[in-house]
């Protein structure tokens, strides 16, 4: 019997990953400023609620649940109304205090996930949890123990992270959460032909196959639109693309 996935509703991404995350696992999305990961986040949360029955918890530490209602109407999505019906809970807090509620076994987002039944989490952005260390090794057990206790709760989550990298580089930080997750998504600005277009990418998926190819993407009236792979070009990863051998060939002397 074929497990039951965690679909995004999102057309063309949940086919690259078999039609869905795994359930109970933690996912992570990172990207630069802009790129799409808090709207990924919530149309994950609201497509969980509205299509696939599963009622959403999110964790900010960045914006008040005031801020996440209007980025969501932007596209049609009325938070508000959800919270109301018990579906959804957004919660502002910040690293510390959430982890001390996960860990205890009456603690706040404990009772909420138990209570509301909740089935998927987004946190935004677990690169706070990087101000609780300057060591590495201490950090990568703070990332390990918070991850944990979401499997614990067997939540399906998405852990947002930024890049503070316009186009393509790594930025350098210590955390370690790519190594602890189940599966990595990178977002990412491309320069092609003098014009900024977005790239979407999986870098790892435990336990499941998924496609490996680079596809462009945009937000949308309606949310994410994942659309064709990038196609004739190389050098998407570095941020500045450009034209494979042969399509270059074929751009200065034509067809025959």
């Amino acid at each position: 019997m074929k497990e039951k996935r965690a679909a995004f509703g999102i057309k063309g991404l949940d086919d690259m990953i078999q039609g869905g995350l795994l359930p109970g696992t933690a996912n992570l999305i990172e990207g630069a400023p802009g790129t799409g990961k808090t709207t990924m986040g919530m149309e994950f949360i609201y497509n969980g609620i509205t299509q696939f029955d599963e009622p959403g918890l999110i964790i900010t530490f960045e914006e008040f649940p005031q801020q996440y209602y209007h980025d969501a109407l932007q596209f049609g999505w009325d938070f508000k109304k959800l919270e109301a019906k018990g579906l959804l809970k957004i919660a502002f807090s910040d690293p510390e205090t959430t982890l001390k509620e996960l860990d205890s076994v009456d603690g706040t987002f404990i009772t909420i996930i138990e209570k509301m039944k909740i089935k998927r989490v987004v946190v935004d952005s677990v690169t706070h949890f990087e101000s609780l260390s300057l060591d590495e090794f201490h950090l990568r057990d703070i990332e390990r123990k918070f991850v944990n206790a979401l499997k614990r709760e067997n939540v399906t989550s998405i852990l947002l992270r930024e890049n503070d990298s316009l186009m393509g580089q790594m930025s350098r930080v210590t955390s370690k959460i790519p190594f602890i997750v189940d599966s990595y998504f990178l977002l990412r600005y491309v320069e092609i032909d003098s014009t900024i277009q977005k790239a979407f990418l999986i870098l790892k998926m435990r336990g499941s196959d998924h496609q490996k190819d680079i596809r462009c993407f945009r937000i949308g009236p309606r949310g994410i639109e994942v659309e064709a792979k990038f196609s004739g070009r190389e050098g998407i990863m570095s941020g500045i693309s450009h034209h494979t051998p042969q399509d270059a060939f074929v751009n200065v002397f034509g067809k025959k």
